[in-house]
């Protein structure tokens, strides 16, 4: 593993969805040797490291985030023996992998739960999740009126082997993920070993999911009338969650090489959010803030400004990324009239115009490069792929389902990549386990490689420039340019300057052109656009 310190603070770091990326075999699903052929690719593109969401054996009750056994790759995707390999030959290329953790649930399948299942009431088994009697005469109220992620209850009941109703078992998200407790001895054991197994085999850093859940109130009280107290919501950021990720740290400093955690933190409060950065606990978090903020100077700058902000009391590097394996496409999303994100907006039949949503993520794209901090590029966003409106009969999602068939879930975003050709698969491998548009072929890494002005070759440069130039790696200091302009200073000589409004504006004194996301009208920038000026 390379030494380079603080290699992570400003690296760029490529999100895989290993089911959607490439298909090696044939089959119609992703899998590692996919990945390999596409090595190359990622050399090309620029990036720093690799995020593997989960490839570990899972009944994808949730996408793989229902984790049957850490220690061990999903046969659909191939071998730990090629993951390890995979490992080893990115690392050969200046490519890092980090690797996903869930730490709040484990599947349904795992052996822990199905051992507790066996052993009944009262077992030690059962104390490693959170097994309660239900509440009334006779049990058959749910323990507590906690609200999933995915909607719907947050409780499941067992059956017991003469079929009589049995205990209930806590599950945040699905039924197929129950929780874990993290009061056990077992639990922490079990993760600080699982986090061993990987570093020993190579990976760089662990992202981990759903970071501010694991923690409950054993208690197991309602929800709160009004908001609780910092610390004390009965499994939202509580207190005991940062003793865990202090464990988790040490683990990582046993390696050289800077092992790195970066969070999945979900918290408005950003103070509380900041905790989770201190020195001795997460190297970076999640930026959801500026990721759901619509197509608005005033919005954008209030989170660009908050984010840096947050960061500055514990030393910690900013993140920034325009979407994920759950959020709406940046192309789809920037074209809509509503341009912002949450969760509970997603509907079918959303329209889009899809033209202008393009010039914008493009604009999006130069924007968060120039940005200080590390910056994630989640797969097909350099592409330029809209999210996709997947046929009913083709989703998966449990978040489509548990909405009663009203949200359309997210794999949208998760649709197989298309690398060449003019009709599906394009280049994928098999028939993709999603369909893909029959519009794609322009949108092929083909098609944009043989395009200057592609969305592909944007981020190619953006990504070459952002590494070789001094400035995108200095100070920033805002510039007053307009009301609809972001524009900032990075460095003594670099301008990013981005046009969020209707009209054209002129562009400030510069020497040179360093890269702009649209082509220029003289010496006036257009509406959604970014600029990078030399002075």
């Amino acid at each position: 593993m390379p030494t380079d310190a603080g290699w992570w603070r400003d690296a760029v770091i490529y999100q895989l969805y290993v089911r959607s990326f490439a298909d090696g075999d044939g089959d119609g699903t992703g899998d590692l040797a996919g990945v390999r052929t596409r090595l190359g690719y990622l050399k090309d593109l620029g990036v720093d490291a690799i995020w593997f969401n989960p490839w570990y054996p899972s009944p994808l009750a949730d996408g793989g985030y229902d984790v049957q056994d850490y220690r061990d790759i999903d046969p659909r995707f191939g071998t730990l023996a090629q993951a390890e390999h995979l490992i080893e030959e990115a690392l050969a290329l200046g490519i890092r992998s980090i690797i996903d953790i869930v730490p709040n649930h484990v599947s349904d399948r795992h052996e822990w739960f199905q051992q507790a299942l066996a052993a009944g009431p009262g077992s030690p088994e059962r104390e490693r999740f959170w097994f309660h009697p239900g509440r009334g005469a006779n049990g058959d109220v749910i323990p507590t009126d906690w609200v999933s992620s995915f909607q719907g209850e947050t409780w499941t009941r067992t059956t017991e082997p003469d079929g009589t109703p049995g205990e209930w078992y806590l599950h945040l998200f699905t039924p197929e993920q129950p929780d874990l407790n993290w009061n056990h001895p077992d639990v922490r054991r079990e993760h600080e070993d699982i986090l061993r197994f990987w570093f020993d085999r190579g990976v760089a850093g662990v992202r981990i999911d759903s970071a501010a859940l694991p923690v409950k109130d054993p208690a197991l009280p309602l929800l709160p009338a009004a908001p609780a107290a910092p610390g004390e919501h009965p499994h939202l950021d509580r207190d005991g969650l940062h003793d865990i990720y202090r464990g988790w740290r040490a683990v990582a400093d046993e390696y050289e090489g800077e092992r790195v955690l970066v969070g999945e933190v979900w918290l408005d409060d950003a103070e509380r959010f900041a905790r989770y950065l201190r020195p001795d606990e997460m190297h970076t978090a999640f930026n959801f803030d500026f990721m759901t903020q619509p197509w608005s100077a005033a919005a954008m700058r209030a989170s660009i400004t908050r984010t840096l902000a947050e960061h500055a009391p514990v030393g910690a590097p900013a993140t920034w990324v325009l979407s994920n394996h759950d959020i709406t496409r940046p192309v789809t999303r920037y074209g809509r009239a509503d341009s912002g994100f949450a969760f509970d907006r997603k509907r079918f039949g959303t329209p889009s115009d899809l033209e202008r949503g393009t010039r914008r993520a493009r604009a999006a794209a130069l924007l968060v490069a120039a940005l200080p901090g590390s910056l994630y590029i989640y797969q097909g966003d350099e592409l330029g792929l809209p999210e996709v409106e997947v046929p009913r009969d083709a989703i998966e999602d449990p978040m489509h389902f548990r909405s009663g068939g009203v949200d359309p879930g997210r794999e949208g975003c998760r649709v197989p990549l298309p690398w060449s050709g003019d009709a599906s698969p394009y280049g994928f491998g098999g028939t993709p386990w999603l369909p893909q548009p029959a519009d794609w072929a322009s949108l092929s890494a083909e098609a944009q490689s043989a395009d200057p002005a592609s969305m592909l070759n944007l981020y190619r440069d953006a990504l070459r420039i952002r590494r070789e130039r001094d400035d995108l790696r200095g100070g920033m200091a805002w510039l007053d340019l307009g009301a609809d302009v972001l524009a900032f200073r990075r460095g003594e000589a670099t301008i990013s300057m981005t046009n969020l409004g209707a009209v054209a504006v002129p562009l400030p004194a510069h020497r040179s052109v360093i890269l702009s996301s649209s082509a220029l009208d003289g010496a006036t920038l257009p509406p959604d656009s970014t600029i990078w000026l030399a002075l």
